[in-house]
């Protein structure tokens, strides 16, 4: 028996430490790390020891011969990347199984050295893997910061409710909240309650992690049309984020949805749209997106690609698992003859190929959505204009349009970062200009994840990434480049909390974390989440009223 990694793979590597025959590839030494969309486990030299599944921080590797039903096409996953690799070679016979090389510790300081102290700016991954390194490589004492009350960043406002697997990542970086060098300060807004000078006169060294926050736009009339929201603000509203209020999406006389992109995201909100509301009851989707989705006439979504189905710009994995959502049909509109075209020539490996089981179908869009729930793909077709209850599109002819008619649309062609107060900003490319990390003309001043290379990967390319920034700022260390701070550890507690109207601890959050799973409990739910910001206070200073 061997094992296979499935869907939900983070791409962290973890796996890859454990594994004592290195079956598990590409490794972060090879040049395929980070362009692969998982990490697979080669058949052949698999020993069925289990280390990697117990390791897994995502719940995504399980025995091949005990795969879920809907999984069961991993197996052959795993194997045909080798098939499209060079052979590994086989395991040696001896105790360590295969040959390790020169023990290496990139990320370290001398022995002597003071305990640094950092400030992370974001509690998300790529922060989480940031404070993760620094705390288990030095000695260095962290101060995590993050303008909402509460920890968690994209794994709690980002991941789709219903891929609880994903989310459990985030109780890896949990353990290190409650570290004994670490001190908390959630709910402090770094830029208006304290700047980021300040920040930086109490600390040896600050990492911002901040992310990207918005949205990209599609630049075409009618964007802005009551019902033509971008996809990161429903995410946002089904994930129960605080600064999205609970009736910013309307969904009540909408038949169909037309989604711009094919993206990750894309798919996502699209799943979230015609999976049936009583398997998201069994989630910790928002209180408030379940009634709104349980009271939807929601039965089509279109999703608009510029390009063909060889471009798609969603993981095959996702792909893969959007094609067995049950009492949902996979529909591929046959407009373009080169659409089919590349989903018939697409090689097995190939993302297209996952098409071949979906309808083809020559989609007639002048009259409302059947009584059955489908997603659409049309491709090379791009949006031209919203209008009031459609959307204008590309049609097969390139000097023609078609009229898609749509009661809300949804732009999921991206993330951007925002400018960071006190930061340079490139506008191009909605990132803060970096050296491997370090922000340029701001000694002691870095960053890491979607803020330093753009939105780009999943949850597990944020550990290279924070490799390469730790590393960086450690290095500045050992060659005395950190300015030296003004204040201390006790200073900087004094300013927050004198200027944050109410700041939260690991103390408070682990409060926040009880009340939600409480109030989970009582619904029959793994969690409910509390959705505003005076909830989320008031819970981790123990305020129950507020929250039962």
């Amino acid at each position: 028996m061997t094992y296979a990694i499935t869907q939900t793979c983070c791409n962290d590597a973890t796996c890859i430490a454990v594994c004592p025959v290195n079956c598990i590839h590409p490794t972060p030494d090879e040049p395929d790390f980070g362009r692969t969309e998982m990490l697979y486990i080669d058949p052949r030299s698999c020993i069925d020891c289990g280390a990697c599944a117990d390791a897994c921080p995502v719940d995504a590797i399980f025995p091949a011969d005990a795969l879920a039903p809907g999984q069961q096409e991993y197996a052959a996953v795993n194997a045909a990347y080798y098939e499209q690799h060079a052979a590994r070679p086989e395991p040696v016979a001896g105790p360590t199984f295969h040959p390790w090389g020169q023990p290496s510790f990139p990320r370290s300081l001398p022995s002597d050295f003071a305990p640094l102290r950092v400030a992370v700016v974001g509690t998300g991954p790529a922060g989480m893997y940031a404070a993760e390194d620094l705390l288990l490589h030095t000695n260095a004492e962290v101060t995590l910061v993050d303008r909402l009350p509460v920890a968690g960043g994209l794994v709690r406002y980002g991941v789709a409710p219903d891929h609880p697997a994903t989310k459990r990542i985030g109780d890896t970086f949990a353990r290190f909240h409650s570290h004994p060098r670490v001190r908390m300060y959630l709910g402090l807004d770094i830029g208006t309650d304290v700047t980021a000078e300040e920040l930086a006169a109490h600390h040896d060294a600050v990492v911002y992690a901040v992310g990207a926050a918005t949205d990209r736009r599609l630049g075409i009339p009618g964007e802005d049309r009551t019902g033509s929201l971008s996809a990161t603000a429903f995410v946002a509203w089904y994930n129960a984020h605080p600064e999205v209020a609970p009736d910013a999406v309307d969904l009540s006389g909408t038949e169909r949805v037309v989604v711009v992109g094919t993206g990750n995201v894309a798919l996502d909100v699209a799943r979230i749209l015609v999976t049936d509301p009583e398997t998201l009851a069994a989630t910790d989707i928002a209180d408030h997106a379940l009634a709104a989705l349980r009271a939807s006439a929601v039965r089509e979504v279109v999703l608009l690609a510029r390009r063909g189905p060889e471009d798609a710009s969603c993981t095959a994995s996702e792909l893969l698992a959007l094609g067995k959502l049950p009492g949902v049909r996979l529909v591929v509109d046959d407009q373009d003859p080169r659409t089919w075209a590349a989903v018939e020539a697409a090689a097995p490996h190939e993302k297209a190929a996952l098409l071949r089981g979906a309808d083809r179908e020559r989609v007639d869009w002048s009259g409302a959505p059947g009584p059955e729930r489908r997603i659409v793909f049309r491709f090379h077709s791009a949006p031209e204009e919203i209008l009031a209850g459609a959307v204008r599109v590309t049609g097969p002819d390139p000097a023609g349009t078609v009229e898609i008619p749509a009661g809300t649309v949804l732009r999921a062609v991206g993330y951007r970062g925002m400018p960071v107060t006190g930061l340079p900003f490139d506008e191009a490319t909605g990132t803060v200009p970096h050296e491997n990390g370090r922000v340029a003309g701001r000694p002691g001043t870095y960053v890491v994840g979607w803020i330093k290379r753009g939105p780009s990967g999943g949850i597990g390319a944020n550990r290279t990434c924070a490799a390469e920034t730790v590393g960086t700022l450690l290095a500045d260390a050992v060659d005395g480049t950190l300015p030296l701070p003004a204040g201390g550890a006790r200073a900087f507690d004094r300013l927050a909390r004198g200027r944050a109207k109410a700041v939260v601890d690991a103390r408070g959050l682990a409060a926040i974390e009880r009340a939600e799973l409480a109030r989970g409990g009582a619904a029959g739910r793994p969690r409910v989440k509390l959705g505003t910001v005076p909830e989320l206070v008031a819970a981790a200073r123990g305020r129950r009223r507020l929250w039962r």
